[in-house]
């Protein structure tokens, strides 16, 4: 028989090597029959997301959407509240959650990095389809509402220099900004926030020489600032209450409040992976990386923030209302450093319309992919000739305009709510992934696909158990500083995702029991596919070649790329 070969995003061409290999695996598998059908008889007449990132740009993304104004101007609220060294434990011990996120999320995204994978598909597919419902709205709304907090930022950060000009139409130029880049081609989308991260990192490490300088008093003024901010009991703020219980209470707020700056963030390698070129060889370096750096880029800065900034100067945000609420820029101006706060501030700028731009295209991305396993309307799987869900991108930008909410409100409340929303909705979701990983983990073994997973990390599975409790923890104590001078809008901005996420789920388990397809709360270990598109995978994993580095620039060329 004839066997038609057939090209696809997501099937290559093969030539009669490749393709006889890809039978014989087949036939060690016990899947070819399966995947011979597919490539013989169906034809892909749906677009798909285009392959078109690098692996520079995918590492650049996640470090982007990472590093955006919740490091830059709301850790001036905890700085305030709580003191510069919980603001520094605060970020550790959340480096070290998203450390083994990362690891998590790394290790099920590189063996199976086909378009529509992503952490919303892991749960549906490795745990329950109706909590694969919840998460993935509660995913692509977290996303919005972080866009929405980014925009609101970008505002904050404008009247620092205008005040005289409605904030709407700062919010409606970054708005259309960030939909001219989502609706661009995916490799012009890479490469803005590419560059736009490189500034960012930029930034910090000019912040790092300057936070040394200052320390040992070579500023304008010559005042040698040491650790002067910690002394006196300023290091760790009593927190609600006196004594030591007030203390520990200022860490866990610390804690909870650095969620911010990391929530949702590694999901966007995962995301990325399904427009990635040699994905199983890009994804595990851009973890890795991801992981490192940004640590060392939180770590530093929470540290130099409680050296060049007092944590009792009351420009801080919370007392302001403008981007005078950097520790950075407060820092900087009390040194006596002339334009310099310009500078940063302008750097500040971009880097809250970068983070708004990676977290609006992991929104669009997300419903996409919901959209492809049919929890979505079909219409979001639209593809357009550049690659791009266009109608999930304009349906993401739509409710992004809640954004104008804080035309009516002062910036500060409106950035404070949506931190309080969207931290706890990607603090569910993390939950969620860990279980995903433990039935991914489970199955793997079951079918005996041990040998085939590329990329493994340190402490698994337990790690992911400890993740799963300490976060769960996180979660359930959110809010609770709201019980000390109850307030019913901070009540309900802290725990509202809660009873959204868990209609969402019953609502879905309800429509399939009503539907006659059976009430079941986790699927079974030998009814989870990881096999479907894993060979095909491969194949192309083995087709790509790894450039080998000639020279020492070459050698720092790769390492960065």
């Amino acid at each position: 028989m004839d066997v038609e070969i057939v090209r696809s995003p997501e099937r290559p061409y093969f030539n009669d090597a490749s393709y006889d290999s890809y039978l014989e695996k087949g036939k060690q598998h016990q899947v070819v029959q399966e995947e011979i059908s597919i490539l013989s008889h169906e034809k892909f007449s749906r677009r798909e997301l285009e392959r078109g990132m690098s692996s520079r740009q995918i590492q650049l993304i996640a470090i982007g959407g990472c590093i955006g104004t919740g490091m830059f101007i709301g850790s001036g609220v905890t700085l305030s509240a709580e003191g510069p060294g919980a603001l520094l434990i605060g970020y550790i011990v959340m480096s070290l959650i998203l450390f083994f996120v990362m690891n998590i999320l790394g290790e099920m995204t590189t063996f199976l990095p086909i378009p529509g994978n992503g952490p919303q598909s892991f749960v549906s597919n490795y745990v329950d389809e109706s909590l694969g419902f919840a998460i993935g709205y509660n995913y692509w709304y977290a996303f919005v509402i972080l866009v929405a907090t980014e925009v609101t930022a970008a505002g904050i950060i404008v009247e620092y220099w205008i005040t005289s000009i409605n904030v709407a139409l700062w919010i409606s130029i970054f708005l259309v900004i960030i939909l001219v880049l989502n609706m661009s081609p995916v490799r012009f989308y890479g490469e803005s926030e590419f560059w736009f991260a490189s500034i960012k990192i930029i930034l910090l490490v000019g912040l790092f020489i300057l936070g040394i300088v200052l320390f040992f008093g070579g500023g304008p003024n010559h005042d040698r600032l040491g650790f002067r901010y910690w002394k006196h009991g300023n290091a760790f703020k009593e927190h609600l209450v006196g004594g030591s219980t007030g203390r520990f209470l200022g860490v866990w707020s610390a804690v909870i409040k650095a969620g911010f700056a990391f929530i949702c963030s590694p999901e966007s390698v995962s995301i990325a992976a399904a427009e990635s070129a040699k994905p199983r060889k890009n994804i595990p370096k851009a973890c890795d990386r991801f992981k490192y750096r940004l640590g060392f880029f939180y770590i530093c800065a929470t540290l130099i923030m409680g050296v060049i900034c007092n944590s009792n100067d009351k420009r801080l945000l919370g007392a302001a209302e403008n981007a005078s609420g950097s520790p950075f820029v407060i820092g900087i101006q009390n040194a006596g450093i002339h334009v310099l706060n310009h500078i940063i501030n302008a750097a500040i700028l971009t880097s809250a319309v970068s983070s708004g731009n990676s977290f609006f295209y992991s929104a669009s991305r997300t419903l996409y992919a919901m959209a492809v396993k049919g929890q979505a309307p079909k219409c979001f799987a639209n593809v357009n000739r550049y690659g791009v869900p266009y109608n999930s991108v304009l349906i993401s930008w739509g409710i992004a305009c809640i954004s104008y909410l804080n035309c009516s409100d002062s910036s500060a409340k409106v950035f404070n709510w949506f931190t309080n929303i969207c931290t706890i909705s990607g603090f569910i979701s993390w939950m969620a992934i860990c279980l995903a990983y433990i039935r991914w983990n489970k199955a793997i073994k079951y079918h005996g696909l041990t040998d085939r997973v590329t990329y493994r990390t340190i402490f698994q599975p337990y790690a992911t158990y400890f993740i799963l409790f300490f976060v769960a923890i996180i979660t359930l104590t959110n809010g609770y500083a709201v019980f000390f001078d109850f307030n019913a809008s901070d009540f309900i901005a802290a725990y509202i995702s809660l009873p959204i996420v868990f209609c969402l789920y019953a609502g879905h388990k309800l429509f399939l029991y009503v539907s006659g397809k059976g009430l079941t709360f986790r699927k079974q270990l030998k009814d989870i596919d990881l096999t479907t598109g894993l060979l095909q995978i491969e194949i192309e994993d083995e087709q790509s070649a790894i450039p080998v580095p000639k020279n020492i620039f070459e050698k720092i060329w790769f390492w960065i790329a």
